[in-house]
């Protein structure tokens, strides 16, 4: 796909507001465990960033997917993982259904706050016995008069602390597994829900993971997205961006940390040369700047999928699994050459080590990804 003028505008503004408002502080976010959201997605909101690819009726820029990528792309520019990955939720993983299906009085009551940065989102989805295993959540919303009573729980919810209100999948009927649930937006404050815990995560450190707890949670039904039964569907028509957003956003963080190890092998001395004069450190970065590459061409097929309003499943799925594969080995390769620096906490090698192990695991695992790839191919067990 050929980028435009605009693309680069898009990109340049990015690393602009990352340098000045992002990266000095990440250091101190990452200690905290936590970083201002609404701070963050406020100055976001106010550079137009939460909106680039929603209805310009909704406050968005109606701008199409590739701008959305390139977005993608720029967050990992930051010097964690964690912040681009709230952001992620923001816009492209607790979002698009509610712009794609929501009504207008929805959208306009929570899409539009989302887009300007007043409204932190997160998504309930995963439970602590459904993480990969979607159908099998437990959450109920049984009809009461006009409104859902929500009962159960959600667990690895990004932004869970400080969120404005959660894209909630229940259960709203018996029946089908693939057919009994909705997505519903439940506002953080409602009565009856609860943050039970903080999580402490491995990497991520200054994104917020909550335990989120729903007691007789009361909402209307109009907050309900879409048609009911449909949140199933909907929802995996939202893991199509989430999936692409993350191999799009691994591809750049994998690429910091070869430009990273670069610059501190060519610096650093062993032997009376520098670490990178040795034939095997730069054969080797050689071989992990191919592996790089051949994800982002990956990528960006998907993205002109989206663009040309194909589906993108598979190849959205082929790069979130290449895209797991891939950071671990870029950053497992690079931290060797950093020798005992490499793990220390505090260097940005050893920061991308920790937060790049949840690719393969978040948004749907490894295994699960090729369960879906093999569907596509026919070679899945027709007995499953």
């Amino acid at each position: 796909m050929q980028l435009t003028p605009e693309h680069d505008t898009l990109r340049d503004t990015l690393k602009r507001f990352i340098d000045k408002e992002v990266n000095p502080y990440v250091d101190e976010w990452e200690r905290a465990e936590v970083f201002p959201a609404h701070q963050v997605f406020k100055r976001l909101g106010e550079l137009g960033m939460l909106g680039l690819t929603k209805p310009v009726e909704d406050g968005g820029a109606g701008l199409d997917y590739s701008y959305g990528a390139v977005m993608a792309e720029t967050l990992a520019h930051m010097n964690c993982g964690g912040v681009p990955m709230a952001i992620g939720v923001q816009t492209d993983m607790a979002t698009p259904a509610l712009s794609h299906r929501g009504s207008a009085e929805l959208r306009a009551e929570f899409l539009a706050p989302a887009i300007a940065g007043d409204y932190v989102a997160c998504l309930g989805v995963s439970e602590v016995g459904s993480g990969s295993d979607v159908a099998s959540i437990k959450t109920t919303a049984r009809k009461d008069g006009g409104d859902y009573v929500i009962n159960g729980g959600k667990m690895w919810t990004t932004n869970g602390t400080q969120a404005d209100f959660c894209c909630v999948l229940a259960n709203t009927s018996e029946g089908a597994s693939h057919r009994n649930k909705s997505l519903i937006v439940v506002p953080m404050k409602t009565r009856g829900v609860e943050v039970a815990r903080k999580l402490r995560k491995m990497g991520m450190h200054s994104s917020d993971t909550a335990q989120i707890h729903f007691d007789d949670v009361r909402v209307p039904q109009r907050y309900r997205i879409g048609e009911e039964g449909m949140g199933f569907i909907y929802q995996m028509e939202q893991f199509q961006v989430e999936r692409l957003w993350g191999a799009l956003n691994n591809a750049g963080m994998a690429q910091r940390a070869i430009d990273t190890t670069i610059g501190y092998t060519r610096e650093r001395r062993a032997f009376g040369r520098s670490i990178l004069d040795n034939q095997w450190v730069h054969y080797r970065l050689a071989e992990l700047q191919t592996e790089v590459a051949a994800l982002h061409a990956l990528c960006w097929q998907g993205v002109e999928e989206v663009v040309a309003g194909q589906d993108a499943t598979r190849t959205a799925t082929m790069a979130k699994l290449k895209a797991g594969r891939v950071i671990r080995e870029v950053a497992d390769g690079c931290l060797q050459f950093w020798g005992g620096m490499g793990f220390v906490d505090e260097s940005p090698i050893s920061r991308i080590f920790r937060d790049g192990r949840l690719t393969s695991i978040g948004g749907g695992a490894d295994e699960v990804m090729l369960q879906i790839l093999s569907k596509y191919m026919g070679t899945f067990p027709s007995a499953h």
